[in-house]
């Protein structure tokens, strides 16, 4: 036998006819046409030096030496089987798995609740959560640093793999007995309070909602900027200055602020989940994807 002359699709094929012993049912399974399957066949006889299936009364019968690659050619089938099986499947409660992912400390603080779950139920799970660096996150899932990164949308990284994460809105949030907030905020009352801003790069002191001022012709005076969305909660809840802050995230710090809409409109964000294609087929990366989209959904 020439193992060159057989593939993949012809050991099925084999497999198949001597299960079969008959063309036309054999190209059913196969999702082949009858001629095709007889040149499998032909093929077959070849590689192995003998006819395997010839013509009986009833269809095909197998030759002596088909009867005794039969049982080999399948336990073969079933082998490759099950190995496609276990690369399908990957269980987060018995796998032993590290998993980096990058992105703000607004999706970090989302996903508090489902990582605190995690550790519970995939015991063999580690998980490294990193700040969001898009300008580098590219090149560090080419070399396997990262494994998923969620961003906003404007800052994901061209050539990568993504889906969406989350929509989020603003609202409006002080401390809790805040006089100014009782009532809601008129936009002239809004701009005459004193602001703390979140920019994660750092250093700015205009954003979204001083764009929406501008086309109002008001501003409003930022008197603090800050990288971190928990440092804004900590500001706020002891002073007298406000912050719009992502809703989502608000809900959170409910007990801590108390929370007001937004007296200008001011376009809510988007948040995108990042891969790289080397690990887009990979189980283990299918479902890190699916099980972080899924918390921020429920978040």
């Amino acid at each position: 036998m020439d193992i060159r002359q057989l593939d993949l699709n012809l050991l099925r094929a084999l497999d198949v006819l001597l299960a079969e012993r008959h063309v036309t049912r054999a190209s059913a399974r196969l999702n082949l046409t009858q001629p095709a399957t007889s040149a499998a066949l032909a093929r077959l006889r070849v590689a192995f030096g003998d006819p395997l299936l010839v013509r009986g009364a009833g269809g095909l019968l197998p030759t002596p030496r088909a009867v005794e690659l039969a049982p080999r050619v399948r336990s073969l089938m079933q082998e490759i089987e099950a190995l496609g099986a276990r690369t399908r499947r990957f269980d987060p409660t018995a796998a032993r798995q590290r998993f980096v992912l990058a992105t703000t400390d607004y999706i970090h603080t989302l996903l508090t609740p489902w990582l605190g779950s995690l550790m519970q139920q995939a015991p063999g799970i580690d998980m490294a959560l990193l700040a969001l660096d898009s300008d580098a996150v590219t090149g560090r899932m080419e070399r396997g640093e990262v494994d998923l990164a969620v961003s906003h949308v404007t800052r994901t990284p061209v050539g990568l793999r993504s889906r969406r994460a989350l929509t989020d809105q603003f609202v409006v949030i002080g401390r809790r007995d805040h006089p100014r907030l009782r009532r809601g905020l008129t936009p002239p009352a809004f701009c005459t309070l004193e602001h703390v801003l979140v920019n994660p790069r750092g250093g700015s002191f205009t954003g979204a909602t001083d764009e929406a001022l501008a086309g109002r012709e008001l501003a409003r005076r930022v008197r603090l900027s800050v990288q971190s969305f928990p440092q804004v909660v900590d500001v706020v809840a002891a002073s007298d200055l406000i912050a719009v802050f992502p809703e989502r995230l608000a809900r959170r710090y409910a007990q801590r602020v108390k929370i007001v809409p937004v007296p200008v409109p001011v376009p809510g964000f988007t948040m995108l989940a990042a891969w790289h294609e080397r690990v887009h087929n990979a189980p283990e990366h299918r479902w890190l994807r699916d099980a972080v989209v899924q918390a921020l959904s429920v978040a």
